[in-house]
């Protein structure tokens, strides 16, 4: 029997090792056990309030008993699809569970340990949490008038010889979106060597003109997608990534092959049918949006301009964001979030729901804003 002064623990790796011991999100779970009650709504984590397609509901209801087989690990019958509605090819794409997966692959496969990536300051906190883990270095730019600073992240990435360039359009935590001639001047501006991964989980609210037109063939280039916000699947866990041949299927190598489950697939092929759904629920968030800022004005604070399924109100200062957030949270059972980062960490991040999640924010918001 081995003595107890021999059972050391394992060394963990350099890289892991040196890691602080944090998560990106602190889950609304873990706040109701805090709190130690439920919450009265969640619009912290920008899922969607409106639900999935009925259709994608039936469809699981008519496959659970599948769920003690595989998914295709190809995801053949979704890929193809998908690549029929962007007008590309199969193998063009790749699953996952969630961007965040996709973006963990990405990394995995052209980050090597102390290259550079290049992101806004206090951008998307789980890419940050990604390339720490496989420990790259950061070089960031601050958002200019809360927006991502297009050219200032192209600049940034030639002065750092930056193997990744990172942006979120829409974005998340602002909302704000870049034009696409902006994006269309990022690319043409990319130093050599460097790849763009550009992060459209909000691309259903936009409109057609506001999506960007790139080369699918271009390799520089990789685009993703998810069926969390506007399909509202988050729980199901499915995103996609779609760019060249040569600089997508390398991915394959490493990806977990089962990740994308039987009955994900069969759910998010009837969302793509329902296209109705997805309509009603791109309409009802722009119907929020007015909402909020009609909401904003009335509680006193600035409702930013936003092309995302979240609005981010200005509270003006951190100290009065911190405020804001502890009390939605602590005195009236509501979750929202907040960036960590100077500037952009005097807003908070308000999901949009359907009118009843709206009334029981509104009738904190007000009152929570007053007492600052």
């Amino acid at each position: 029997m081995i003595s107890d002064d021999r059972r050391t623990p394992p060394v963990l790796s350099r890289i892991v090792g040196g890691l602080p011991a944090t998560i990106p999100f602190l889950g609304p779970e873990a706040i109701e056990r805090q709190l130690g009650h439920p919450l009265a709504v969640r619009l912290g984590a920008n899922e969607s309030l409106f639900g999935p397609s009925p259709r994608a509901v039936a469809a699981l209801r008519e496959v659970a008993f599948e769920s003690s087989l595989y998914g295709d690990p190809e995801g053949w019958d979704l890929r193809v699809a998908l690549a029929a509605n962007h007008q590309i090819k199969p193998e063009n794409l790749v699953l996952g569970c969630g961007i965040d997966e996709l973006l963990g692959l990405v990394v995995q496969a052209y980050l090597n340990p102390g290259e550079t990536v290049v992101m806004s300051t206090g951008g998307y906190p789980t890419f940050a949490y990604h390339v720490n883990g496989h420990g790259g270095r950061f070089a960031t730019t601050p958002y200019r008038d809360f927006r991502n600073d297009a050219m200032a992240l192209v600049d940034l990435a030639r002065r750092e010889n930056a193997k990744i360039l990172y942006l979120a359009n829409p974005d998340n935590p602002t909302g704000s979106v870049l034009a696409p001639g902006v994006i269309a001047e990022m690319v043409a501006a990319l130093p050599e060597n460097c790849l763009f991964l550009l992060d459209e989980a909000y691309a259903e609210f936009l409109e057609p003109a506001q999506i960007p037109e790139i080369a699918i063939d271009d390799p520089r280039v990789i685009r993703f997608r998810t069926f969390s916000k506007a399909h509202g699947m988050a729980g199901l866990r499915l995103g996609y990534l779609f760019g060249a041949p040569q600089t997508v299927r390398p991915l394959d190598r490493i990806r977990n092959q089962f990740g994308v489950g039987r009955l994900t697939q069969v759910a998010a092929l009837e969302s793509l049918r329902d296209t109705d759904h997805i309509s009603a629920v791109v309409a009802a968030v722009a119907e929020g949006r007015a909402h909020y800022g009609r909401l904003a004005d009335a509680a006193g604070c600035v409702a930013l301009p936003s092309s995302t399924n979240f609005v981010a109100f200005d509270l003006g200062t951190e100290a009065r964001a911190n405020a804001l957030l502890k009390s939605l949270i602590e005195n009236y059972r509501v979750f929202i979030r907040k960036p960590a980062v100077a500037p952009i960490d005097r807003l908070v991040r308000i999901t949009i729901g359907p009118p009843a999640a709206r009334a029981i924010l509104a009738e904190a918001l007000i009152p929570a804003v007053a007492a600052l």
